[in-house]
């Protein structure tokens, strides 16, 4: 059978990482089965050295001469991100190579080239947490999703910062290989948890939104080691200081959801944490974690997270994987 041809795009600025991560886990992948495997190659839109987040990387070849289909095209984030976005050469040459791709997707912050290359108008996506907002900004067009450790849309995956990008490579040497091959893979380069696309960014929701007002952001700081106790707004407004009416106001203007969306998320958090990490029973973590009882925290995860605590659980514990 043919070699799945992966082609990684890389750029000045491009983080290493995003590159090698990914990189390794198809190489790894093809040399634990006898079934066809991939061929990966770095592409650029001009000749090596290129100058990255740590040390430079040689391109194999130049966008120009990568030619002939493709089964997995792959574009990685970092610094130098936006100023590719403005490589005119670049995201006209994205715009062609995806047509000739099985699928496309990126790692971190090169969800803006996509965007920018219009392969992302209408579909749900997601980058590093702390660039979420920005590319929801610049590209309307698009459905940010800040939670997700990956997202997929159709044909079109994109992944959250930096080792996210090796949590998708995994999803997909699963999807095309079995489980088999991909938790043998995480197995040889000793990844801790192999995490499929859902699982939440590590308190993406929480760190990026902390208060401006010091009783405010004290609370927030308070807050994760009190979960059992009454998070009511009374209670909060009380702990804050504040009358409930300026309170729930000045914590949705500061932190962009209400205290109720805020408890819930934090709560959300903890019990996932737990269960990931963990053996205790779901009744034990729902009453730590604030809920009460299982059935709440069964709602709040499928608001939140999208499947039930012992869906998550089965799919993302340690010892799952």
């Amino acid at each position: 059978m043919p070699m799945r041809r992966v082609v990684i795009v890389a750029f000045p600025g491009v983080q290493t990482l995003d590159v090698h991560g990914p990189a390794e886990v198809f190489t790894t992948a093809s040399q634990l089965t006898d079934r066809d495997g991939y061929a990966v190659e770095m592409v650029a839109s001009r000749a090596g050295p290129l100058p990255t987040s740590s040390v430079a990387l040689y391109p194999d070849r130049t966008i120009e001469r990568c030619r002939g289909p493709i089964d997995t095209l792959l574009v990685a984030g970092g610094m130098g991100v936006l100023a590719a976005s403005e490589d005119a050469g670049l995201i006209d040459w994205l715009t062609a190579a995806a047509a000739r791709s099985r699928r496309v997707a990126s790692v971190c912050t090169g969800a803006f080239l996509l965007a920018r290359a219009g392969l992302l108008d209408g579909r749900r996506a997601t980058t590093h947490w702390a660039s979420c907002a920005e590319l929801a900004r610049r590209h309307p067009e698009v459905e940010v999703e800040s939670d997700p450790i990956f997202v997929r849309d159709g044909d079109v995956i994109t992944s959250a910062g930096v080792t996210a990008g090796m949590d998708l490579a995994l999803a997909l040497v699963e999807e095309d290989l079995g489980r088999e091959v991909a938790l043998e893979t995480a197995r040889w380069l000793v990844l801790f948890v192999k995490r499929p696309g859902g699982q939440a960014q590590f308190s993406s929701q929480l760190a990026a939104q902390m208060a401006d007002r010091a009783p405010l952001r004290e609370l927030q700081q308070w807050l994760p080691d009190h979960l059992e106790e009454d998070l009511s707004v009374p209670a909060l407004a009380r702990r804050a200081c504040m009358s409930e009416r300026n309170f729930a106001r000045a914590f949705r203007d500061e932190t962009g959801m209400t205290p109720a969306a805020y408890v819930e998320v934090a709560r959300v958090e903890s019990a996932r944490i737990a269960l990931e990490t963990g053996g205790l029973p779901v009744e034990t973590i729902a009453r730590q974690a604030g809920f009460g009882t299982v059935e709440t925290m069964r709602r709040a995860f499928q608001r939140r997270v999208g499947v039930t605590p012992n869906g998550y659980r089965g799919r993302f514990s340690s010892e799952a994987a």
